[in-house]
């Protein structure tokens, strides 16, 4: 499946400028946004749970608590800690649940994450959201950040729903049938839109 490269990024960054001025605003004033992209892998998807409803500072810190229990960061290595290890590092007694919940369905072959780099993005969507404990961020994240894809717009984000707002002086923040009608204007580059925003909301 299409994933961006610093060339597309670039490509889709001045296609979505030439159509909207809030977004060629941001890029003028701050440049064209980073290339953020993360391993397609079993730790990212750890590290995006932990990102769960917490500051990303809060989730980066327990999460570098347990590359360092853990140097090698595997599903079956993961396995072998205890609730109350993954306590002591930070997990919450629900984030330990859902992250024994990916890691035993990657032992037992019922997530195979390899496959997924191949996947059309609602069937990724499908089969990451079937995991308790994954819900629409989490794997709209994992396409956005892991698998590049460039149509993503992930709802519920608190950083884009208050760029969104700030840029477009909204009076109030947009609710999730705002937030998705709002982006469809940007499609098939909604992935790019966003973080265009990000870059602007970490900016600003």
């Amino acid at each position: 499946m299409t994933s961006l490269n610093e060339t597309t990024l670039l490509e889709a960054v001045k296609i979505l400028c030439d159509q909207d001025a809030h977004l060629a605003g941001v890029v003028n004033q701050y440049g064209p946004p980073p290339l953020w992209s993360r391993d397609p892998s079993f730790p990212t998807l750890v590290h995006i749970i932990l990102e769960q409803q917490v500051s990303l500072a809060s989730a980066k810190a327990c999460f570098d608590k347990l590359r360092l229990r853990l140097p090698v960061l595997t599903p079956t290595n993961y396995l072998t800690l205890s609730d109350v290890e993954l306590l002591q590092i930070g997990f919450s007694r629900q984030k330990t649940r859902y992250t024994r919940i990916l890691a035993s369905a990657i032992t037992n072959g019922s997530l195979d994450l390899e496959s997924l780099n191949h996947l059309p993005d609602a069937e990724v969507f499908s089969r990451l959201t079937a995991l308790t404990g994954i819900g629409p961020w989490t794997a709209n994240i994992y396409l956005l950040m892991a698998l590049g894809r460039p149509n993503i717009w992930p709802g519920g984000d608190l950083a884009l729903i208050v760029a969104l707002k700030n840029l477009t002086g909204l009076e109030h923040r947009p609710d999730r049938e705002t937030f998705v009608r709002l982006g469809e204007k940007w499609q098939p580059y909604r992935a790019v839109a966003a973080r265009i925003l990000w870059h602007y909301y970490l900016s600003s």
